[in-house]
């Protein structure tokens, strides 16, 4: 198996400074702003980005997580699936729902992240941020504030490694049959 690192944890630390501020200077500061985390690595994530937002902009943003196993439109094809809580706290009816995950690939997890965030309420707007975007899209969907994008073939896997989950991180690529030159 080849493996290749293509984000340290100072390239993710700017990576996350970067979209904080595209956040705010998009929405016009965080008044308005609720951070939701996809399970699992996008809940730290989410976090991350509040902490940095309270850092540049002097006020805190709510932060939820977000469970979309239910909504997922593969359920019958793999088993059941661990639920882990959603929890949004506050009314997102009017707000500007960012929804934070660490790796963009066919679309279909953020499309069941609509679902399920549209069945909480009705935001004025969902926006999408995501860590690493690695094309493949099946669904037409487009992050709006992008860490790093990252060219893949489909036999690659893209891994998002993180303190709070595992230990470390980091960003690496691995695949069965060598990596692609140039990554």
């Amino acid at each position: 198996m080849s493996v290749k690192k293509i984000q340290t944890d100072v390239q993710i630390k700017r990576a996350l400074t970067r979209i904080s501020h595209e956040i705010l200077e998009r929405n016009s500061g965080a008044e308005n702003v609720i951070l939701v985390g996809m399970h699992s690595r996008g809940v730290p994530l989410a976090f991350r980005i509040r902490t940095l937002i309270e850092i540049h902009e002097g006020r805190s943003v709510d932060v939820g997580s977000l469970d979309i196993g239910l909504y997922r439109d593969d359920i019958s094809e793999k088993p059941q699936p661990t639920m882990k809580p959603t929890d949004i706290s506050v009314d997102i009816n009017g707000k500007i729902v960012v929804i934070v995950d660490d790796v963009l690939y066919t679309g279909r997890s953020i499309r069941a992240a609509m679902d399920a965030i549209n069945d909480l309420g009705r935001p004025s707007q969902i926006q999408l941020a995501v860590l690493i975007d690695r094309g493949h899209r099946e669904l037409p969907i487009r992050a709006d504030f992008v860490g790093k994008n990252v060219p893949t073939s489909k036999e690659e896997d893209v891994e998002v490694r993180i303190i709070e989950v595992d230990g470390v991180d980091e960003v690496i690529i691995t695949s069965e049959i060598g990596l692609a030159e140039g990554i």
